[in-house]
């Protein structure tokens, strides 16, 4: 008898979350033999306990699979809730009974590392009812973030997002010579500075800019980064300064925490922003000259006009990895990507158990920073070169991108 899937999408979107999304649907579609319908969660399990979701079919009758590949954002709609600790919470059989109305054995959830909390949480009560379902998490962030894989879909594309982002400026602020400068660059980044590091592959020579990169796994300085600004400043009167957002004293206290209090989300997790801001200003008072800050923010996640062909194939074929494992029996696992080489770069796909990703972090290796704590190592961008690799062509109608639109 056949039996049905479902995907649901959760966290901050990314440019290609709907590229894994593809590659799941599209792979449920093959298997007619085995699948009978593919449905797709609105807004994550918050909006499947509210009873939306849509039959993912639908979008084979023409081209919205395809133009699905390369449009960002969440297609199903995203949420940030958070299951029970408890299992024997009343919401497990709710979401149960929904899954046994649909016929469905096949769940995959792609998101972060609240999202694979959330599949280590239904493949683990699935397990206290002896239920058939098969549960699957297929990675998803900017931040990088996730442990037991070399990396995720998503930070390949904002990567090159940061990259061409600071590179423009560094265009931009060196027409002013005679008019000494500091941007600052505050990108996303709460533990992890994966992303903030990227800017480094903007350079195009060894002084080049971003001078100055600060990342959150080493402290923050107030007094060490004024001496780094004004040594920076004889280099070249126009510096970036590239900043993640969760930067911290060696109190373990946010920098954005200084200008002002900051709110929590759901998770528990604080809701930074405002470093860049607050540094601003420092500059100003202490050397006397032009200062902006510049907050990348959701445009870092959100963009396709910087997509990594690179990374939206791994998205894709995570995507169908993922489902080819539920069917094989597999469950309570995410799909990891295992680096075989760096040059020619090269990837194989495997499976890790979801119970021991969640709820963890995987940070840049120190010895990838800089011992001044103010640069990134080759072998970060040895790392990271290979992610962001090649152009991915969106399609436009009217001079705009032809995004699809639930």
């Amino acid at each position: 008898m056949k039996k049905n899937i479902i995907i649901g999408q959760s966290g901050g979107p990314t440019a290609v979350i709907n590229g894994s999304l593809y590659g799941a649907v599209t792979k449920g579609l093959q298997h007619s033999e085995s699948i009978g319908r593919v449905y797709g969660m609105i807004n994550g399990i918050e909006g499947f306990l509210l009873g939306n979701y849509m039959d993912m079919s639908e979008l084979a009758d023409d081209d919205s699979l395809e133009r699905l590949r390369v449009t960002p954002g969440a297609y199903l709609g995203s949420c940030r809730y958070k299951l029970p600790e408890d299992l024997g919470d009343p919401v497990y059989p709710q979401i149960f009974e929904k899954f046994q109305e649909l016929d469905i054995e096949y769940f995959f959830y792609i998101g972060g590392n609240d999202s694979m909390d959330t599949v280590s949480k239904l493949s683990r009560y699935a397990k206290t009812v002896n239920s058939p379902l098969r549960v699957i998490g297929i990675p998803k962030t900017i931040d990088n973030d996730l442990i037991k894989t070399d990396h995720t879909p998503g930070f390949g594309s904002a990567a090159k997002y940061v990259a061409t982002m600071v590179r423009e400026m560094s265009l931009d602020v060196s027409g002013y010579k005679n008019t000494p400068s500091i941007t600052i660059v505050e990108i996303m980044g709460r533990h992890a500075g994966w992303l903030t590091g990227a800017s480094a592959l903007a350079r195009k020579h060894k002084n080049d800019n971003p001078l100055l990169i600060y990342l959150p796994e080493t402290v923050f300085d107030i007094d060490t980064f004024f001496a780094q600004a004004k040594k920076a400043l004889a280099i070249t009167p126009n510096v970036l300064v590239c900043i993640s957002e969760g930067i911290r004293d060696a109190d373990g206290k946010f920098i954005c925490e200084y200008s002002g209090a900051t709110g929590t989300d759901t998770f528990g997790h604080k809701e930074l922003a405002g470093a860049g801001k607050y540094l601003e200003n420092l500059i100003r008072s202490k050397f006397g000259i032009k200062v902006r800050s510049v907050e990348l923010n959701i445009c870092q996640r959100c963009s396709s006009s910087c997509l990594s062909a690179t990374d939206l194939q791994e998205a894709i074929q995570a995507g169908a990895f993922a489902v080819e494992a539920a069917l094989a029996g597999e469950t309570g696992k995410m799909v990891t990507f295992v680096r075989e080489s760096d040059t020619p770069y090269a990837l194989s796909f495997s499976l890790s158990d979801v119970n021991e990703i969640c709820n963890a972090e995987k940070k840049v290796p120190l010895d990838w920073i800089t011992p001044d704590g103010c640069d990134v190592t080759e072998a970060f961008l040895t790392y990271a070169r290979p992610l962001i690799q090649g152009e991915e062509e969106v399609p436009h109608k009217g001079g705009l991108p032809d995004f699809i639109y639930r």
